[in-house]
């Protein structure tokens, strides 16, 4: 691994700490916060390995106790309540985002940026997180979808809008993620 992946790995693992700087919204078991879009940038800028790497670092920073979620949390307990499973999509998602970025690379735009943030950003959050929620509070399918999942849809499409537009932007003007390099060619 290079010092340039290192670096971008750290970075977006700051960015999205920073990202815990705005307050949440309580709305029930799990707030609303802007964390996620840290998720959407890194794996959309970054693509699936260093963008997984970053939100994989930024878990290990919440687990020794740094205060870098919303409210100053962080520490072990955090991955034991109700956002237990939001937290651990977090790379994940941060992979699939950056693995469809990777495969549509070169008609990449717009809307392949806007698909690759939903799903990795919404549908695998979600997936895990209302599934790791129901468990922990012991709630029926219908209930876990309407506290963890309801509430955030369109904070996420908001999220997954600002993401895309910076990820096209980026890539446009300073391109993280390497072109794939063509197979040579036997003459």
């Amino acid at each position: 691994m290079k010092t340039r992946d290192l670096t971008y790995i750290a970075l977006f693992a700051a960015i999205t700490a920073v990202l815990g700087l705005v307050p949440a919204i309580t709305v029930g078991p799990v707030p609303i916060t802007a964390q996620t879009l840290g998720v959407m940038l890194a794996g959309s800028v970054l693509g699936a390995r260093r963008g997984f790497l970053a939100l994989l670092l930024f878990l290990v920073l919440v687990a020794v106790g740094l205060p870098v979620l919303p409210g100053g949390g962080g520490g072990l307990a955090v991955f034991a309540g109700p956002t237990a499973g939001y937290l651990l999509s977090w790379p994940i998602a941060a992979g699939v985002i950056g693995a469809i970025t990777e495969r549509v690379w070169s008609r990449y735009d717009l809307g392949w940026a806007v698909v690759a943030n939903a799903v990795g950003g919404i549908v695998v959050v979600y997936a895990v997180g209302v599934t790791v929620l129901a468990l922990v509070l012991d709630l029926g399918p219908g209930a876990a979808l309407a506290s963890g999942a309801l509430p955030f849809l369109i904070g996420d499409a908001v999220k997954v809008a600002i993401a895309s537009v910076v990820a096209v932007q980026v890539r446009r003007a300073y391109p993280v993620i390497e072109r794939p390099r063509r197979a040579a060619t036997a003459s």
